[in-house]
């Protein structure tokens, strides 16, 4: 089985608001010590791959896009145990709306032609927006199912748990498809030694705009950012007073009522 694991290189959601700041003049976050990391979603498509891979075979390729991208970041799956990374890396890949990421990752896998399956992360930690996958099946004209929590594959078919509010269901369908993966997948394995020595030795394959077709000019921004900012949170106490404990009490439970929480 072909499969083509798209990810992307994130500011680490784990790091602390102090790691970073908001450049509000061109609405982008700005790092200050704490390294970019594979997005975490990214990594569980990469382990539900990795399984598939162990279960019927094949062959697992990286696709990731945007400018000056970390090589020993965006190499971790490679260490995970990947075979192929793929970078769509120019100045014009970077700060694209979700249309247009998906429209450039569309063309990269057009352009990798054999493939069976289509795994992304249920989200991005960065934006929330889920739209990748989905627009990506659309674009390919191919099938979509979300939210996958085990993915089974048999011949020419593929078998899926889907995340529901009450539980899973399970969907069948024919390949090729685009699967987005959650976090019910597992736990994404960390990289061996041997793993990482491996993936030092693999080249990433780097593809411009014009290697994919892509032409800035001809797909339009169909979403855009108002505002980045970090939010402020203020709070403040107050003691109640009273000369016995049933007096605060009471005291407190009149202020509540003022602010209209009881």
């Amino acid at each position: 089985m072909n499969i083509v694991v798209c990810i992307k290189q994130v500011i680490d959601p784990e790091a602390p608001p102090a790691s970073f700041s908001i450049d509000t003049a061109n609405n982008k976050a700005e790092m200050k010590g704490a390294a970019p990391v594979i997005d975490p979603y990214g990594e569980y498509a990469v382990e539900a791959a990795l399984r598939l891979k162990e279960a019927v075979g094949g062959k697992i390729t990286i696709i990731t896009m945007g400018a000056n991208l970390l090589r020993e970041v965006v190499k971790k799956p490679l260490a995970m145990g990947a075979d192929e990374l793929i970078l769509l890396e120019d100045e014009t890949f970077a700060n694209l709306d979700g249309w247009q990421t998906a429209n450039a990752l569309a063309l990269a896998i057009k352009k990798k032609s054999e493939f069976d399956l289509v795994l992304c992360g249920r989200e991005a930690s960065d934006t929330n927006a889920g739209q990748t996958g989905p627009v990506i099946a659309e674009i390919l004209g191919i099938p979509c199912v979300v939210l996958a929590r085990k993915i089974e594959s048999s011949e020419d078919k593929v078998k899926i748990e889907r995340v529901n509010s009450s539980g899973y269901d399970v969907i069948e369908s024919a390949i090729p498809m685009v699967v987005t993966v959650s976090n019910e997948v597992g736990e994404p394995r960390y990289p061996t030694i041997k793993g990482i020595m491996a993936a030092k030795k693999i080249e990433p394959i780097i593809w411009k705009p014009a290697d994919i077709g892509y032409d800035s000019g001809a797909v339009q921004q169909r979403t855009k950012l108002q505002k980045l900012y970090q939010p402020e949170h203020e709070a403040k106490c107050e003691f109640t007073e009273g000369e016995t404990p049933e007096e605060m009490a009471i005291n407190l439970a009149v202020k509540l009522r003022e602010a209209k929480i009881l």
